[in-house]
């Protein structure tokens, strides 16, 4: 089963920690989003394997906007 982690808000892509085939855990920061000049880590929400990056540094995205897939 797949989990799709979605942007929260509008903002910028600030720094992506993973890459595909990177094994992650419940809890761990996948991404930074940069909102209102703040800094928003994006954590895993589920353990697996990363299927699919979706964004890259400097990419600007809208709420709800698939960032990457834990598989």
């Amino acid at each position: 089963m797949s989990t799709e982690i979605l942007a929260p808000m509008p903002g910028t892509i600030f720094q992506v920690h993973v890459t595909e085939g990177d094994d992650v855990v419940e809890g761990q920061e996948l991404l930074v989003l940069e909102a209102m000049k703040m800094e928003n880590p994006i954590v895993s929400t589920a353990q697996g394997t990363v299927k699919q990056v979706a964004v890259k540094m400097g990419d600007k995205v809208s709420t709800k906007q698939l960032l990457l897939v834990i598989e």
